[in-house]
């Protein structure tokens, strides 16, 4: 999952990028809200920590910029302000949720997986697809009740699949989805993943859930898809 961390504290914004990182997100980070609307409208993220107190252009003004741009992104807020106006304020502006500053990283997190549940549309982070099961808060993977062993980069791929099940992903959409802006590597790493996921998940059954559409990109899905 990929997020977009907006805070002008630089210690507050490394200490976040690392915390994010150990918890195997895909983090871009930067320190005001003109280059935080550069970086939104670049990439696709599944959610943004954005702190209202920023210069070039304030978190509430690059929120409604967002959400006048039609997208629904996760928005969750920060700031040092307590007041029950100004989180109504933030809250109008199209915010998802909203933390005051100084926070227990734990009770971020939290809210990062309740953002990205309400988000998906499921009420948990696990999802079923036919016999395979993942579940995201934990990261445990199951095939017929058979754990699956699998990397950061290959859970993360995994995760983007089978939370867009039956939807037809690019090479470029996954690889955007998956590294950040610093990342650079191989252009058919993508590929490479996939041929690993396909070897664990799906070698040792008959039925397959990993499908390349030529000239398109892959897509997970089975025969009688059941997602929750």
């Amino acid at each position: 999952m990929r997020i977009l961390l907006v805070e002008d504290e630089p210690d507050l914004n490394g200490l976040i990028v690392k915390k994010l990182q150990l918890e195997h997100y895909t983090v871009d980070s930067c320190f005001n809200g003109l280059d935080g609307l550069e970086y939104f409208q670049m990439a696709d993220y599944d959610a943004v920590i954005l702190d209202i107190m920023i210069p070039g252009l304030s978190g509430l003004e690059l929120l409604k910029k967002i959400r006048k741009q039609g997208k629904r992104t996760p928005v969750l807020l920060l700031t040092a302000r307590d007041s029950i106006e100004d989180r109504v304020t933030g809250l109008d502006a199209g915010a998802d949720d909203y933390l005051v500053k100084p926070f227990d990283f734990n009770e971020l997190l939290a809210r990062i997986r309740v953002m990205l549940r309400r988000s998906s549309g499921n009420i948990s982070n696990t999802f079923e697809l036919g016999d395979l099961i993942v579940n995201c808060d934990t990261r445990l993977v199951t095939r017929k009740q058979k754990n699956i062993q699998l990397s950061s980069k290959e859970f993360s791929i995994l995760e983007y699949l089978i939370r867009n099940a039956g939807i037809v992903l690019s090479r470029e959409k996954i690889s955007q989805h998956i590294w950040n802006y610093e990342y650079e590597g191989e252009s058919n790493l993508v590929d490479v993943y996939i041929r690993y996921l396909r070897k664990k998940i799906d070698e040792d059954h008959s039925e397959k859930l990993i499908h390349t559409v030529r000239g398109a990109g892959y897509v997970l899905r089975a025969e009688n898809q059941n997602n929750r």
